[in-house]
């Protein structure tokens, strides 16, 4: 099995599917959020845009502390941003992913704050554990944009939107 492709197919599609959802993104809602507990709109779509790239810094490394890292996240509040911060991640992780060997993804890698272990998983569970987080927070942009009556595009088929209910 050849599972650093069929990652690499999987990380297309998603970037397809995410960019259908940014190309319409709604630049005068930024700061709607649906509850008090919530994202804001455009904190949410930063966070799938920079998702894309994690791929990437899982292959290159062997964890993230969250206390010892020099990261401070962006604030993308424009469709053009937004898209161009998603292709650049998409074509990073897509190299790392053409580069890795399949025994990389054996490879433990883990998410920490200051040394403190808060969660493990092979390189292939963690690359894994990111897809769904890409899955997962473009379900949320959808509601977002459902709330706002933007209507959908399809993620895995048509959306309601485009099949006439």
């Amino acid at each position: 099995m050849d599972t650093l492709s069929q990652l690499k197919n999987e990380l297309k599609e998603e970037h397809q599917t995410t960019r259908k959802f940014f190309e319409i993104y709604p630049e005068e809602k930024n700061d709607f959020a649906p509850h008090e507990k919530s994202m804001k709109l455009d904190h949410l779509a930063t966070h799938i845009a920079e998702v894309f790239g994690w791929a990437d810094t899982m292959l290159k490394t062997s964890d993230l502390d969250f206390a010892n890292t020099d990261y401070v996240p962006q604030k993308l509040s424009t469709k053009d941003d937004l898209l161009k911060k998603l292709d650049e991640n998409y074509k990073s992780s897509t190299e790392a992913l053409e580069n890795a060997k399949e025994d990389d993804l054996s490879q433990t890698w883990a998410l920490k704050n200051n040394g403190q272990e808060l969660a493990k998983w092979s390189k292939y569970g963690s690359i894994r554990h990111s897809l769904n987080q890409i899955t997962h927070h473009r379900a949320q942009l959808g509601v977002y944009y459902r709330l706002n009556d933007i209507p959908l595009p399809g993620s895995y088929g048509p959306s309601a939107d485009h099949q006439g209910f």
